[in-house]
């Protein structure tokens, strides 16, 4: 079974960022790195990214003519996605361990951040 992870952000922890500590914001990105290198041993990892910032999102719609192209996301919005991981797993049980471990990647100070993991079973087309 595939499932997507994705990580949520608000814009005010993206912007916490940069007064993160250089010993934190390595910390974490060093569990990000062996987070993937355990999922890919496991054999679970299919495809893990982060995203640009949301002020680089666009927001594409197909109308006649050339398509029209927004900033985005949406201006309302609090929330953005800032990565996502596909893992295929033997159950749904699995993965939420997997999404857990994910969302407790370091933050300041060396404890788990808690990140919001939206979790989301890849379905397939069926056969036509």
């Amino acid at each position: 079974m595939k499932f997507m992870l994705m990580m949520q952000c608000t814009r005010a922890d993206f912007a916490s960022l940069s007064a993160w500590s250089a010993a934190d914001f390595k910390a974490h990105i060093e569990f990000m790195l062996g987070f993937a290198k355990h999922l890919t041993a496991t054999g679970e990892l299919v495809l893990a990214e982060g995203l640009d910032a949301p002020q680089a999102a666009r927001i594409v719609r197909a109308q006649k003519g050339p398509p029209t192209v927004t900033d985005g996301p949406f201006a309302e919005s609090k929330e953005f996605l800032a990565g996502f991981w596909i893992v295929d797993c033997e159950s749904r049980e699995r993965a939420i361990e997997i999404a857990a471990q994910a969302s407790a990647a370091p933050g300041p100070g060396g404890g788990p951040m808690g990140i919001p993991i939206e979790l989301r079973q890849v379905m397939c087309a069926p056969d036509v």
